[in-house]
């Protein structure tokens, strides 16, 4: 029985060998392609440019006999299929370069020659500001700024300049893709940007799921008929060029419209939401927060838009507060509102080894214009080098759990030190830290607009608390939103509305009795570090605290 088994066996593969070698003729010729070609365009090359206008921009035009499609391979990392062997590539490495290209010619069954070519191609572009933010000179991870409405949106793509720059035709709400599992996988996606010497890469990693705009299903294999999350391979590592924006925002004229870089992805890259599309315009970007623009594949009448953060946004689900329990708005000038405000005196830091002295004068905390000024000077007073004001809410107001916002500007110069703070009531008789803390803002002049959001209790004092830092643009020139809201179960930090640190709360920790609010401008000590010799003054200026429950 085996013996005849095996006879059959032998005659069937002899007999399958024989009729697919018949099926062979369908495939035609199968010679490998001959007489490959290829003829290289570099965009301006004159006798004053011999390797073009700065552009970069080289276009490729293959030819070979019994070729039905090519590939370029180039030494840079990327590659293209082009079926009609012509394909314009944007080299942008800046200066004078020399890359390698590959050109594969495919024939019928699979048959391929290549051929490997050289050329030299200047680039004037760059963007070494944005390469920078992106990756922080190594590495770095961002997130849909999924708390930010408006984190996703779609807008015209034309020449209209009132309404061609953002999604004028929707804007999605806060969290808005999270109320269901057709769409909350796009929050998943951690987008990594990294600098490999001057190469800078990106990997998307969305864990397992990618939300797919309807248009682009078939990609995923799917069928919903409406934006859907998709099981969807997106590993692998791309490598990201930069070149200029010619987009309808860059014509519009306007400054700060855009920034006009465009980020180009390698082998279909792409940015956590598959519109088909490749190639994202930098609209704005910062150490923390990036907004870029992408023309939708097979729909150039559409625009979508993306935020992204570098902190990872947690999604609260605590109602906001919204009843005001308590404000200063500090319009009445003169000395600070004696039924809402007190002062720490003295001198030493209270263990911080500070420099300054805090008085009561008017020459370091008055209600001006509108804001309370706490300013910091050097000059001499009571042994110290420095006078300053603290002032505090103790046994005036005192609460558990809200939401406080303090639109303040900041002072500057090497040393200076101003807090926006919180401090358990019960610290007389329960000794910090286990009293509790709650920096709502702290800042180092040493580290011009690096915010510090930070909480203090048992285990975790000094430079061990649970902290993180931001970086915004104007901390010293401009007023900013600090604010936290502090709940039972978590305190979040958040600067203009963009949250930049959270930390959960249980009934273990101190932050879960009453506390009061402390205002101050420190120079030196453990924190502040150096101070500027040339120092000579400088004020926070707070324009109003408010406290919603």
């Amino acid at each position: 029985m085996n013996k005849f088994i095996k006879s059959s066996i032998a005659f069937l593969s002899i007999f399958l060998a024989f009729s697919c070698q018949e099926d062979d003729k369908a495939f035609g010729d199968l010679s490998a392609p001959t007489n490959l070609n290829v003829d290289v365009a570099i965009q301006g090359v004159d006798t004053a440019n011999p390797y073009g206008d700065g552009s970069g921009i080289v276009t490729f035009t293959a030819t070979a006999d019994n070729a039905i499609s090519y590939r370029y391979v180039f030494s840079d990392g990327t590659s293209q299929n082009a079926p009609s062997g012509i394909f314009e590539k944007r080299f942008t490495q800046t200066g004078v370069n020399e890359y390698t290209v590959t050109v594969i010619a495919s024939g019928r069954g699979g048959v391929t020659t290549n051929t490997t070519i050289s050329i030299e191609v200047r680039s004037d572009f760059t963007d070494d500001e944005a390469v920078q933010f992106l990756t922080g000179g190594s590495q770095k991870n961002w997130y849909w700024s999924a708390s930010e409405p408006g984190h996703l949106g779609v807008g015209p793509n034309n020449s209209d300049a009132t309404q061609n720059y953002y999604g004028a035709y929707y804007q999605a709400a806060a969290w808005e893709k999270a109320a269901s599992s057709e769409s909350s996988c796009l929050y998943n996606n951690v987008l990594k940007f990294s600098l490999d010497g001057n190469v800078l890469k990106y990997e998307l990693d969305n864990g397992g799921q990618t939300f797919f705009n309807t248009a682009f299903q078939s990609v995923a294999g799917g069928s919903a008929g409406y934006d859907y999350c998709y099981n969807y391979d997106t590993s692998g590592v791309k490598i990201v060029s930069l070149s200029p924006s010619e987009s309808v925002v860059v014509a519009n004229g306007v400054p700060n419209q855009t920034r006009g870089t465009m980020m180009n992805f390698s082998d279909n890259g792409f940015m956590g939401y598959y519109i088909g599309q490749s190639s994202y315009e930098i609209i704005s970007i910062t150490e923390n927060r990036m907004v870029v623009r992408a023309v939708m594949g097979g729909n150039s009448a559409l625009a979508w838009y993306h935020t992204f953060t570098t902190i990872q946004p947690v999604q609260d689900p605590v109602t906001d507060f919204t009843n005001l329990v308590w404000s200063d708005e500090f319009n009445t000038d003169g000395a600070p509102d004696s039924s809402k405000w007190g002062y720490d005196i003295g001198a030493g830091g209270w263990g911080n080894g500070e420099s300054q002295y805090y008085t009561n004068s008017a020459s370091n905390s008055i209600v001006q214009g509108g804001s309370l000024k706490i300013t910091a000077k050097a000059e001499s007073f009571s042994g110290s080098n420095y006078t300053s004001a603290r002032l505090k809410s103790e046994n005036k107001f005192e609460f558990t759990y809200g939401k406080i916002e303090i639109r303040a500007k900041l002072p500057s110069g090497g040393g200076t030190w101003p807090a926006l703070w919180m401090l358990g009531q019960n610290y007389a008789t329960n000794t910090w830290p286990a009293c509790g803390e709650i920096d709502i803002m702290e800042h180092k002049g040493n580290e011009p607009n690096v915010i510090h959001g930070t909480v203090h209790y048992p285990g975790h004092s000094g430079g061990n608390g649970p902290t993180n830092s931001t970086t915004i643009s104007g901390a010293s020139t401009q007023f900013h939103v600090y604010k936290a809201v502090w709940t039972a179960t978590s305190i979040k930090f958040y600067i203009d509305d963009v949250l930049f640190h959270s930390i959960a709360n249980n009934n273990s920790l101190p932050f879960n009795s009453d506390f009061f609010l402390i205002f101050n401008v420190a120079m030196g000590g453990t924190f502040g570090g150096t101070i500027d010799p040339a120092f000579t003054q400088s004020s926070m200026e707070v324009d109003y605290v408010r406290v919603y429950q």
